[in-house]
């Protein structure tokens, strides 16, 4: 059974079987990254990852109105958050659409998606509604906290929250 959010607590988790998914991806990752399938270049000791692509430390970027920099953090490499910015996404921004593990570092924020999506009782509730942040768990697992409203998001033009897939009849009440 896969470890749930913390913030997700008492909420019914919809996506149970992604688990299983994402273990076949792992496993299948583990095999063909020796083979240098897919392997992200760089040192991964000590580089920060944006959608994937290693950073040196020191890098700044900017993404969805903010400026980071890579910096090291108490468990490796961390994304740094600086000050909001009108300038425009230099990297990618996919969305936190699967687990951060191997394409986000520690603080990097993404816009939600219906990867996020939860329950509360019958009412579904969208994950494109909040951005994300990467953040390490006590055990040294990655995953997507919630960090603020998507309204802190700035989109490219032409571009914006994703609207959830998911349907109401999913959320079951609670018994």
């Amino acid at each position: 059974m896969s470890k749930t959010n913390p913030l997700h607590k008492g909420r019914k988790n919809i996506h149970a079987w992604y688990g299983l998914a994402l273990l076949s991806v792992a496993a299948i990752g583990s095999v063909t990254a020796g083979a240098g399938i897919g392997h992200a270049s760089g040192n991964t000791a000590t580089d920060c990852l944006w959608a994937g692509s290693p950073h040196p430390q020191g890098a700044a970027i900017s993404a969805g109105g903010w400026n980071f920099s890579c910096g090291t953090g108490a468990n490796g490499p961390r994304w740094i958050l600086g000050a909001a910015t009108g300038a425009p996404s230099t990297v990618p921004n996919p969305g936190a659409a699967t687990y951060p593990t191997g394409q986000f570092s520690d603080g990097a924020l993404q816009p939600g998606t219906d990867y996020e999506d939860y329950c509360v009782g019958t009412e579904m509730v969208g994950g494109g509604e909040e951005m994300y942040e990467a953040t390490l768990d006590d055990t040294g697992t990655l995953y997507w906290k919630a960090a603020g409203p998507i309204s802190q998001w700035t989109f490219a033009p032409g571009t914006g929250p994703t609207p959830t897939s998911s349907d109401a009849s999913l959320c079951l009440p609670d018994q």
